[in-house]
């Protein structure tokens, strides 16, 4: 199998912090990845450097086959689709539902002078029904429901066909039912050998979506374990990244966790 994603040794540091501590983690054509851990653990960073959106401070990293820091960014990065709370911030409120996904097209957030086509708009719409929320195509971004706009942004990342889709906490600020819906779409988008290569990142066993094949544990800045989701999401592995006693449950294709209850 084709590398995806490619990571060896990296490291981030800000000042004296270290974010990413000698990163080795190797995502490969035809798999979907969760990333989990709990907060400050450096998930997010990681996703950074996948998305081609930070450079590591030491260690390589492979992203599509090319390189970061020998490859222009801004030619790789139409190629990677991204929806994360950061991005989600930098859209426009009265831009339309349709224009947030179309704009991906062009890599910008906020409709100006792009010119599209048909077959961009129709993309768009089909997208936007894919995720549900084809009726809000006129609404405008600012006026839609938490969970309406992770469904919006999911479409957006999935605009130009990418070859790696990344969800940085894409149910983070959902109540039950928007999360649930939200977990059966990226079910069937794992399902789908159409889809791009996944990776999903949350703090949550509850979120991890049926159909997702691979789990990296992250704690401190370090990937602690990762490989198939089943060998690698154990109580003794949750236990010791999250740093209390808990217990892992699997039913109906979906994984619990609870603490232990001390008598």
């Amino acid at each position: 199998m084709s590398a995806v994603l490619d990571l060896k040794g990296v490291t981030v540091r800000r000042g004296t912090t270290t974010i990413l501590d000698a990163v080795d983690w190797q995502v490969n054509d035809g798999e979907r990845w969760v990333v989990l851990g709990p907060n400050g653990a450096g998930k997010t960073t990681l996703l950074q450097i996948a998305s081609g959106r930070m450079h590591p401070t030491s260690g390589s990293a492979e992203l599509l086959g090319e390189r970061l820091g020998k490859v222009d960014v801004f030619e790789l990065r139409p190629r990677i689709g991204l929806a994360s709370a950061s991005l989600a911030e930098r859209i426009p409120g009265d831009e339309t539902v349709r224009d947030v996904v179309l704009t991906a097209a062009y890599g910008v957030t906020g409709r100006w002078r792009e010119r599209y086509d048909d077959l961009d708009t129709g993309r768009a719409d089909d997208l936007l029904a894919a995720f549900g929320v084809s009726h809000l195509a006129e609404r405008t971004f600012g006026t839609l429901s938490e969970g309406e706009r992770k469904r919006t942004q999911i479409a957006r990342a999935l605009m130009t066909d990418p070859e790696l889709l990344l969800l940085d906490e894409p149910a983070a600020g959902l109540d039950l039912g928007g999360r649930e819906e939200l977990v059966g779409a990226l079910a069937e988008l794992a399902s789908d050998p159409r889809s791009p290569v996944l990776v999903l990142v949350t703090h949550h066993v509850e979120e991890i979506p049926p159909g997702f094949t691979h789990l990296a544990l992250v704690k401190d800045g370090t990937i602690h374990r990762a490989g198939p989701v089943a060998e690698v999401l154990t109580a003794e592995n949750l236990t010791e990244v999250f740093g209390m006693p808990l217990v892992v449950a699997h039913g109906g294709g979906r994984w619990m966790a609870r603490s232990v209850r001390r008598r």
